[in-house]
């Protein structure tokens, strides 16, 4: 007889596998073959402390033949403006900005966006951070994905680049929430809850921008690009969601340390700012994918839930293009991976890129 718990974690487990059938087909991938002009398009690149990412980054940025780039120096502390200075020497379409300080009550990022929406003179703005690698041709399939799901804003979740353990236990949530969780058909509804985005790259036509109120509608969100995507919602405009596929990819940490501090940052937000929530996340999460691997010799439904919970990760790798297939064997010890994450983000505060946040 199935125990009711070893039921319920099964259960769990063909409901998500079921999301991910649906999103394996429906999700749309940035394609080649809907590219769009980008004649008016400002690519825009918040940076602080990027000096060693934005050398491996700047060359897509100058391969997108857009009206302008503009890299915004948000109070770095490493030689990140010298890089930019001496690249943009090259190409009159990169410009420098230097930030100003954040004035109180304004995340930095968000505050960094805000500037370079002021600053830039074209009608479609495509925020992308200092991480995005992007192939030739990036930005017109950007802009024709907008076209074609007739979005005024269109979230891109880039193909996560991970080089590390630390990296490959935890980046990989990110793609495996949007893809099993969130089934597309359901984003697409007008739902302010339902909505998701990546703020690694958000393209917005300009009145949509104006409209929602620019970054500063969201100034103190630390978790912005989420509340962007709510706020589109609520004010009835047409979200679009898209994975980067081959044209956008992006190694979003460095390392197991970067990435508890990257995912201690947004995990509050993620959660509607509830640490009840957040707990009860990490707990259900080791009963699913941890607990099975325990109770493997207490029955045939604790070893299909084992099995389904890698099976999962492989499906979300073959949808994403990420193909790192051996990393299906980490999935049973994600949870305990993830509890230094979690553990920072129940503080008060917390520290990104050198500042603190409450």
């Amino acid at each position: 007889m199935v125990s009711p718990l070893a039921g319920g974690v099964l259960a769990f487990h063909i409901v998500k596998l079921t999301g991910l059938a649906v999103n394996t087909v429906a999700f749309p991938v940035l394609s080649a073959a809907r590219r769009a002009g980008t004649a008016g398009v400002s690519l825009l690149v918040p940076a602080r402390d990027e000096a060693v990412r934005l050398p491996e980054t700047l060359p897509g940025l100058l391969a997108q033949p857009v009206e302008e780039i503009l890299v915004l120096d948000d109070g770095s502390r490493d030689n990140t403006s010298d890089v930019v200075t001496t690249t943009a020497s090259g190409d009159p379409r990169l410009r420098l900005v230097a930030g100003r300080p954040a004035p109180a009550g304004w995340v930095g990022k968000n505050w960094a966006c805000q500037q370079l929406a002021d600053a830039a003179r074209g009608d479609r703005l495509v925020f992308c951070d200092a991480d995005v690698h992007l192939a030739p041709g990036a930005v017109a399939a950007v802009v024709g994905e907008m076209h074609r799901q007739r979005a005024s804003v269109l979230s891109v979740f880039p193909r996560q680049r991970t080089e590390s353990l630390g990296e490959r236990l935890t980046v990989p949530l990110i793609d495996e929430v949007l893809l099993s969780f969130l089934p597309y058909p359901l984003l697409r509804l007008p739902i302010s809850a339902a909505a998701c985005a990546n703020g690694q790259l958000m393209a917005f036509d300009r009145a949509g921008y104006d409209r929602i109120g620019g970054h500063a509608s969201v100034a103190g969100e630390l978790v912005e690009d989420l509340a962007l995507a709510r706020r589109v919602r609520r004010l009835g405009l047409r979200l679009g969601l898209a994975l980067g596929g081959d044209a956008v990819q992006a190694r979003l940490y460095r390392g197991y340390g970067e990435a508890v501090a990257g995912f201690a940052k947004s995990l509050r937000g993620a959660h509607f700012g509830s640490r009840a929530l957040l707990a009860a996340n990490l707990a259900g999460h080791a009963v699913a994918y941890t607990l099975p691997w325990l109770r493997w010799s207490s029955g045939p439904a604790w070893r299909a839930a084992a099995l389904a919970g890698l099976l999962e990760r492989a499906l979300v790798n073959a949808k994403t293009g990420r193909r790192q297939y051996a990393e299906v064997a980490l999935v049973p010890i994600v949870a305990p991976a993830v509890v230094p994450a979690v553990l920072a983000a129940m503080r008060r505060r917390v520290r990104w890129k050198g500042r603190d946040y409450p």
